[in-house]
């Protein structure tokens, strides 16, 4: 095609997850290192009492009522739990 660059092959730097950060690159890890097993034990007993007492709720609700008992980027984790949950 007219007007794009052709492909190189490489790999950009940013696509590779080992090895070092990029220098400068800011943010946070993904990765936790306070998570462990009893962290998530007790956010799997929070959304199964969570559920149980509420049916009908959605992610987002469940995120509102116990979110802040977590670590604030553990919504994504709560959300997952909840999905398994309701597969059982």
């Amino acid at each position: 095609m007219p007007g794009l660059p052709a492909a190189d092959g490489g790999v950009r730097r940013a696509a590779v997850l080992s090895g070092p950060p990029r220098p400068g690159a800011g943010g946070c890890a993904v990765r936790f290192r306070e998570d462990n097993s009893r962290e998530l034990a007790r956010a799997r007993a929070a959304v199964a009492a969570w559920r149980g007492q509420n049916p009908g709720g959605t992610s987002e609700e469940l995120v509102a009522a116990i979110g802040c008992q977590f670590h604030p980027d553990y919504g994504v984790v709560l959300r997952a739990l909840l999905f398994a949950a309701d597969r059982h």
